[in-house]
C-alpha cells in the first residue's frame, strides 16, 4: 500500500489490551496483555503518520494517541478537554480527541437522534486541539447553517496548523504538551481544578462551550493582556462572563 498507493501511515484502532487476556499467542514467554499492547503500539513506530487509541509506556515516542470511544452525548463532550489534558501531562504530546460529536458511528443512523448543537460544539473543541476528524461528513447529518459553522471549525484548525506544527517540534524534543492544563501553563494560580478550559502552548487559551443550549460562559483569565477571537482587548487576572452565540469558539492570544 505505501509503494503502490502512496500511503504514508495507518489508523491502528482498538490494540486494548482486555482484547488479548483469553487469547495470548506470543514467541515470548511471559508475555502479558499489557505487553501485546506495547507490542502493538510499536508497529506505528514504522510509519511517519500513525493513530492509536490504545498504548502501554509508549509516552515520549512520535504515536498520535487518541483518546478512546466518545458516545453521542453531553456528558462525554465534556470528558474531552480534562482527558486530554491528563492524556498530555502523562507524556503522551500528540494527542488527539475522539471523532466529532462521538466516535460511535451507531449514534448517526437514525438522524432523529442526531443532536446538531452537540456536534457543532464538538467540532469548536476538537477546532483548537492538535488533530480534528469527522466521525460522519456534518453536510450528511447538519442543517446547510450547522454544517458551515462546523466547515468554519476545520478552516481554522488549518489556519493555526504552522502553530500546531511549531508546538510538536517543540514537544519532540523538550516533551511539552501541545495542549496543557491552565495550571501547568500558570502554576501557582490555583487553576488546578478547571476543565474546560486549556492552553495551547503557553501563549492561546481556548475556552470552548461544552453546555447544551448555553449562549454565554465564564472564561478565567491568567494575569497579563489577552486579545480574543472577537478582537476585543482583555486585561487578565480575572474571570469574565462572554457572549458565545452558536457559531463562536472563544480563543484569546496572550500579548507580550
Amino acid at each position: 500500500m505505501r509503494a503502490n498507493i502512496g500511503v504514508d501511515g495507518f489508523k491502528f484502532d482498538a490494540g486494548d489490551a482486555r482484547f488479548y487476556i483469553n487469547d495470548i499467542v506470543s514467541f515470548q514467554s511471559g508475555i502479558n496483555p499489557n505487553d501485546q499492547t506495547t507490542f502493538f503500539a510499536e508497529l506505528g513506530l514504522h510509519f511517519p503518520l500513525n493513530e492509536y487509541r490504545a498504548s502501554w509506556k509508549m509516552a515520549g515516542l512520535p504515536l498520535a494517541q487518541r483518546l478512546r470511544d466518545k458516545n453521542h452525548n453531553w456528558p462525554d463532550l465534556q470528558k474531552l478537554i480534562p482527558d486530554l489534558m491528563s492524556q498530555s501531562v502523562m507524556g503522551y504530546a500528540y494527542t488527539c480527541p475522539d471523532m466529532i460529536g462521538g466516535g460511535e458511528y451507531r449514534s448517526f443512523l437514525n438522524n432523529s437522534t442526531i443532536d446538531e448543537e452537540l456536534i457543532v460544539r464538538s467540532a469548536q473543541v476538537h477546532a483548537l486541539m492538535p488533530m480534528m476528524q469527522f466521525s460522519v461528513a456534518p453536510w450528511r447529518v447538519l442543517s446547510k447553517e450547522n454544517a458551515e459553522i462546523c466547515r468554519q471549525a476545520a478552516l481554522l484548525h488549518n489556519k493555526m496548523g504552522a502553530v500546531f506544527l511549531e508546538l510538536a517540534k517543540e514537544a519532540s524534543t523538550t516533551g511539552e504538551p501541545i495542549v496543557k492544563p491552565m495550571a501547568m501553563a500558570f502554576p501557582e494560580a490555583g487553576y488546578e481544578t478547571i476543565k474546560d478550559q486549556f492552553m495551547l502552548g503557553d501563549n492561546i487559551l481556548v475556552a470552548p462551550v461544552v453546555e447544551q443550549g448555553a449562549r454565554s460562559r465564564m472564561v478565567v483569565f491568567p494575569k497579563g493582556k489577552w486579545k480574543g477571537d472577537d478582537g476585543k482587548l482583555i486585561k487578565g487576572g480575572k474571570s469574565i462572563e462572554i457572549d458565545v452565540p452558536l457559531d463562536r469558539l472563544p480563543y484569546f492570544e496572550k500579548l507580550k
